[in-house]
């Protein structure tokens, strides 16, 4: 799930638990938005912590590059 189904999962849970003023017997729609948005801040902050992992720099400007499959020959 990228980005984009995180922000619908909050914008489903915010209507849910913010806007609509409907009951349904034996369901707390309230509480299912809520779960929707905690699921989509989580969502989204896996994402981020991810795409800031895929975004490192070299240590320094001229540092080498290890070639991954010549450091599994060696092992």
């Amino acid at each position: 799930m990228g980005v984009g189904g995180c922000i619908i999962l909050l914008a489903v849970g915010a209507v849910l638990t913010f806007a609509v003023d409907w009951h349904m017997p034996g369901i707390d729609v309230h509480l299912v938005g809520v779960i929707l948005m905690i699921v989509g801040f989580i969502g989204i902050a896996t994402y981020v912590s991810i795409l800031k992992r895929r975004r490192t720099q070299p240590p320094w400007p001229g540092a080498p590059v290890v070639d991954v499959e010549e450091t599994r020959r060696y092992r």
